[in-house]
C-alpha cells in the first residue's frame, strides 16, 4: 500500500454525494415555474369567463409561454421556441373552436410578444454576463406586457370599444337611380375586395329585403341556408330622410357577432353633378377583440372593406 492509499488518508477522504444544483439554475426554474402558473391562471380564468377574445389570451399568455420556453431550455434557439407556439396557436384553433381567419389575423401580433420577449430574455443574459445589475434594466419589459396583456380583463379595461368604420364612393349614376337601385334592396354579388377574399372573411350568402320605409326589414344571412350553421344578420330601417337611410339591429347571431357586435347602420347619398352621385356607408359597432391598438385599427380596415361590399351588393359600384 502506498502512502497515498493509507487508512488514515481514506478515513478522510471526501464522501461524493448527489450533484449539487447551481444556484442560477435553481433561480431560471424557479422563474420558469412562476411563468408557468401565471400562463395557467391567465389560461383558466379566459376560459372559464368566456374571455378568449382579449389581450389576456393574445397577449399575456403568448408572453408567458415563450418566457417559459426561452428559460426552460436555455440553448435552444429562437426558431424552437417559436414552432412550440405555433403548435399551441394551431391548437388552440381546434380546441377552442376558432376559425382560420380568427388564427390568421392574431398570429402578427402573437408572434410580435414572442419576439419581443425573446429579444428581452437575449439582452438580459448578455447584460448578466458583464454585470447582473444590467438586467435589471430590463424589468419594465414584463411589467408592460402584463399591463397591455389585461386589456378587456373586465369592462372596465376596455378602450374605446365602439367604433364606426365608414365608406364612401363616388358612382356614374344620377341621383334618381342611385335611390331606384337602394329601394330595391341589397343582392348577392362576388367579393372584390383583396383582403377580404385573402383572408376568407364570412360573406352574406342569403340576403333579402328591399325598401325605404321606417320598418322594412334587410336580412342578411351566412353560410349555405337561410339557417345554416353560420347565423345572420337582421336589420330594419329606422329613418327615412332626404338622401338618408337609418338602420337598427333586431337580430345578429351571426358568425362575425363573436368578432364585432354591429348596433347600426346609416347610408347617405348626395348629387355630385347630374350624372355622378356619391354615397357613404357608416358602420356602428362594438369590437369583440382585445388590445384595442392592434385589432382597432385592423378591424376598421375590414369593416370598411365590408361597407365597400355593401354597396357592391346595392349595384352601386
Amino acid at each position: 500500500m502506498t502512502n497515498d492509499e493509507s487508512p488514515d488518508r481514506l478515513s478522510h477522504a471526501p464522501v461524493e454525494g448527489p450533484p449539487r444544483v447551481p444556484r442560477w439554475r435553481t433561480a431560471r426554474l424557479t422563474v420558469v415555474g412562476a411563468i408557468a402558473v401565471l400562463g395557467a391562471i391567465a389560461f383558466f380564468h379566459a376560459a372559464g369567463t368566456d374571455r378568449m377574445d382579449t389581450a389576456l389570451f393574445f397577449v399575456l399568455m403568448p408572453a408567458a409561454g415563450a418566457a417559459a420556453l426561452a428559460l426552460a431550455r436555455p440553448r435552444s434557439g429562437a426558431g424552437q421556441v417559436f414552432v412550440g407556439v405555433t403548435i399551441l396557436l394551431l391548437l388552440s384553433s381546434v380546441f377552442l373552436h376558432e376559425g382560420v381567419i380568427c388564427v390568421v389575423l392574431a398570429a402578427p401580433l402573437i408572434y410580435g410578444m414572442v419576439g419581443l420577449v425573446l429579444g428581452a430574455i437575449t439582452l438580459a443574459r448578455r447584460s448578466a454576463r458583464r454585470d447582473p445589475r444590467r438586467g435589471l434594466a430590463l424589468l419594465p419589459v414584463p411589467l408592460l406586457v402584463l399591463t397591455a396583456g389585461l386589456e378587456g380583463v373586465t369592462p372596465e379595461l376596455r378602450v374605446d370599444p365602439v367604433q364606426t368604420s365608414s365608406y364612401t364612393r363616388t358612382v356614374a349614376l344620377p341621383l334618381a337611380e342611385v335611390k331606384a337601385r337602394i329601394a330595391a334592396g341589397p343582392r348577392r354579388v362576388q367579393v372584390r375586395s383583396l383582403p377580404l377574399r385573402a383572408l376568407g372573411v364570412p360573406m352574406p350568402e342569403h340576403i333579402a329585403g328591399q325598401g325605404l320605409e321606417p320598418g322594412d326589414l334587410w336580412v342578411f344571412n351566412y353560410h349555405g341556408s337561410s339557417h345554416g350553421p353560420g347565423g345572420g344578420l337582421t336589420t330594419r330601417v329606422a329613418e327615412h330622410g332626404d338622401g338618408r337611410l337609418a338602420f337598427d339591429i333586431v337580430a345578429n347571431d351571426s358568425i362575425t357577432a363573436r368578432w364585432m357586435d354591429f348596433t347600426g347602420a346609416e347610408l347617405t347619398w348626395r348629387a355630385v353633378d347630374e350624372s355622378h352621385t356619391e354615397v357613404r356607408v357608416a358602420l356602428e359597432y362594438e369590437r369583440g377583440l382585445d388590445p384595442s391598438w392592434y385589432f382597432g385599427p385592423l378591424q376598421d380596415g375590414l369593416t370598411t372593406a365590408g361597407a365597400g361590399h355593401f354597396l357592391d351588393m346595392l349595384r352601386l359600384s
